[in-house]
């Protein structure tokens, strides 16, 4: 049987035993001298919270792993059947890389496993040629329990005879880790062990997913690690109260609200290898040249102002930001604007202090040394020209995700897909059809303009 072998088990077990192992200041077996493999740890907070997590180091992001006309498949259980991060994803890929032109389905499946997905994969998912997967298990693989040495061979297996599977029929993969738990599930009978506990075991199984991926040569998204230490310092951060707490997991502790849902997406797209650079917009003030990146055109320009005409959005997210069910919250939690959404306009030519930089009816004053170094409209302006149709393409991928759900649950397992698959399909393909369809409908060229004044004090 092609699974983990024992020693690297054993391993992981002792690594993740908070009654093994104490808090280690050094090594992060301490004193119990068993060899720790070939590989390096994450670098843990100062905390308590994190005392009895021991971590593999979850490899760097590598290139670009999406090619021209990929057809992505997004896969996962109820957290993936929320269609949140599976939505972000969509629409990021449609309006941020448009020149991509990546098509997306979704199939999350309340309460599944490994081995669901295994076993209707071939139907639902293969019958429609994917290209590139993304795969989030291992919350219900997890049985809501501390974790034990068959559960994480039982995981194993069924993880990579997906991702076997999926090779076969020549398909990319990035494997995702499971997300942490914010409290022990209202629904776990057995109420076996505390939430330090089920926490252990999701990382255990966040460890062994990453073998999985890097045993069969395919991508890795960790999820786990920056959920779990953001569901610790996130209240903090964003002034959490008993009467407004802040839960990166979720008001159940399993399905997290939008701030958990974009630390998701955050995983998913840089396991993808995107490097989000969307614009670069340079401008000299002293012979007034302004020059675009690809996808945003010079319609004219001014002394002080420029218009554009863009074709690549950037990712527009309003809302609190210190609510956890809000996608500008969740910004705060990963670099996603960083790493995923810079929308750079730099200054040169400047002669003055400082300049107001206004972008629709939003404006802000930055420094000439910072306009120099470049700053991310994307970041500072919460609401930007992009907002409103970038909402209606969002729109339009809600509706059509909401569909696959529909499609694969109620008609592919329902009557009519038992009674005639291929007829089920075609009648479901042609609605899908005019969905999809509405996407591209809604994406439309967006006409801004740029306005830089010198500020006088």
């Amino acid at each position: 049987m092609n699974r983990l072998t024992y020693p690297v088990l054993f391993v992981c077990i002792v690594c993740f035993s908070s009654s093994t192992v104490p808090a280690q200041t050094a090594s992060p077996l301490g004193t119990l001298r068993i060899p720790s493999g070939p590989y390096a740890y994450e670098t843990k907070p100062d905390h308590e919270a994190f005392a009895a997590f021991n971590p593999r180091k979850a490899p760097a992001a590598g290139p670009l792993l999406l090619k021209q006309g990929d057809r992505l498949a997004i896969c996962g259980d109820s957290i993936t059947e929320q269609k949140m991060y599976s939505r972000m994803i969509e629409t990021y890929l449609t309006v941020c890389v448009p020149q991509l032109e990546i098509t997306v389905r979704q199939y999350g499946w309340s309460g599944e496993k490994t081995d669901g997905f295994l076993r209707r994969m071939d139907q639902d998912c293969l019958t429609f040629k994917p290209t590139i997967a993304t795969l989030a298990y291992g919350m219900n693989d997890s049985r809501y329990r501390p974790f034990d040495v068959n559960n994480g061979r039982w995981y194993e297996d069924h993880y990579s005879a997906i991702v076997r599977r999926f090779k076969e029929n020549d398909v990319r993969v990035v494997v995702g880790s499971p997300g942490c738990a914010g409290k022990i599930a209202s629904w776990v009978k057995s109420k076996a062990g505390d939430l330090e506990d089920h926490n252990i075991h999701l990382c255990a199984l966040r460890d062994i997913a990453m073998i999985v991926a890097e045993k069969h040569d395919v991508r890795f998204a960790d999820i786990f690690w920056p959920m779990f230490q953001a569901q610790v310092f996130a209240p903090g951060q964003h002034n959490a109260t008993d009467q407004s707490p802040y839960n990166v997991a979720g008001n159940d502790g399993i399905h997290p609200g939008w701030a958990g849902q974009t630390i998701m997406a955050y995983a998913f797209l840089k396991a993808l290898g995107l490097d989000g650079q969307i614009a670069e917009i340079q401008w000299d003030l002293e012979n007034g040249k302004v020059t675009t990146s690809r996808g945003h055109q010079l319609v004219s320009s001014s002394e002080g102002n420029a218009t554009l005409q863009s074709t690549r959005y950037p990712f527009c997210a309003a809302g609190e930001v210190d609510h956890d069910n809000s996608i500008r919250s969740g910004m705060t939690l990963v670099p996603f604007n960083e790493d995923l959404n810079r929308f750079l306009l730099t200054v040169r030519g400047t002669t003055a202090a400082e300049y107001r930089v206004s972008w629709g009816d939003q404006s802000r004053v930055y420094s000439a040394a910072d306009l120099q170094k470049g700053v991310n409209l994307a970041n500072d302006f919460m609401i930007n020209p992009f907002s409103e149709a970038f909402a209606k393409v969002d729109k339009a991928v809600a509706a059509k995700q909401a569909f696959e759900t529909h499609q694969v649950k109620k008609v592919f397992h329902g009557s009519e897909g038992k009674s005639d698959f291929a007829a089920a399909v075609a009648k479901t393909e042609a609605e899908r059809a005019s969905l999809a369809d509405a996407i591209q409908d809604a994406f439309d060229p967006v006409t801004h303009t740029i306005e830089v004044t010198a500020v006088d004090r």
